[in-house]
């Protein structure tokens, strides 16, 4: 397969996943009667019609590697999604990043108002576990608890929400590359990793491919975060959907800062590479989790 075919297949591979994801989220997120509704509308606001889906498409493609049900992996896929979609709206927050702008349009607190948008994120996250705990989600229970710690480890004080907090105390700091890395795996990598995991576990794959899958997941989430550090120096809000150029305005920690947008473009390719190479016992079934890796760093928003 060339370059362009692969290109057009991951493209393609990735409207299908973002499809499912959507129909799902909107099945496992009705709108209620009752004064709670504006709560809702607002999840649904925050979660429904926009961004790119890869984390929801990693579960999708993981699990197929393994042949996992669709049904049970499309709902782990929305699961993430709203996990995903609840740290936006709380990173967008006055307190936190103070971004007006997200996915092309009015931020949560935005569109709506800052308690709103608390609450929102609040209940985003709480149904992200809810969903993984019922029994739709897998028929055997201990992957379903599997897969719950797993996401809480990944998104706790030692996940993204500590990458969080590490981020915030770091601004205007200088942070030497293995610091920014952690801070980088935590706020972002960690999740990215239970994406590519959750596949193998609903799968129950054997240590060695769990083994591989991780290690593709985390090379990944670290080749992704660089290459939106080099997009937040380069693109443009119209672009990107949200607003360029905040990383260099509040002093964050980034690769960009410490080693420049070309040492850390090649950083983030050999990342990429690095993360493709764990998938080589998986033959031709890795091919679009190959593709994803070079897109990650090619993209342009």
């Amino acid at each position: 397969m060339t370059a362009t075919e692969s290109d057009a297949a991951l493209a393609a591979a990735l409207r299908d996943a973002a499809a499912l994801i959507e129909t799902e989220l909107d099945v496992l997120l009705p709108l209620p009667e009752g004064e709670e509704r504006p709560l809702v509308e607002a999840m649904r606001y925050a979660v429904l019609g926009g961004g790119k889906r890869m984390r929801g498409f990693l579960v999708i493609e993981t699990a197929r590697l393994f042949s996992v049900n669709i049904t049970c992996a499309v709902r782990v896929a929305a699961a993430v999604e709203m996990l995903h979609a609840y740290s936006l709206v709380h990173d967008d927050l006055p307190a936190m990043d103070d971004d007006d702008l997200r996915r092309g349009k009015p931020s949560c607190h935005k569109a709506f108002d800052e308690a709103t948008a608390i609450l929102a994120g609040d209940a985003l996250q709480t149904r992200a576990f809810e969903v993984l705990a019922e029994p739709d989600t897998h028929s055997d229970p201990e992957v379903r608890c599997e897969l719950v710690l797993a996401l809480a480890a990944a998104s706790g004080a030692r996940g993204m929400v500590g990458g969080q907090m590490i981020d915030i105390v770091s601004e205007g700091r200088q942070l030497e590359p293995p610091v920014i890395t952690r801070l980088q795996a935590l706020k972002t990598g960690r999740l990215i990793q239970f994406s590519a995991e959750a596949g193998a576990i609903l799968g129950r794959a054997p240590g060695p491919q769990r083994h591989h899958i991780a290690g593709y997941g985390r090379d990944l989430g670290a080749a992704f975060q660089i290459a939106d550090d080099i997009l937040d120096e380069e693109g443009s809000d119209a672009s990107l959907g949200k607003t360029a150029g905040k990383d260099a305005a509040q002093g964050k920690a980034t690769m960009v800062a410490v080693m420049g947008i070309e040492r850390a473009r090649t950083h983030a390719a050999h990342l990429a590479s690095q993360a493709a190479a764990y998938l080589d016992s998986f033959g031709a079934k890795a091919d679009l989790l190959r593709a994803l890796a070079a897109f990650t760093v090619n993209r342009r928003n």
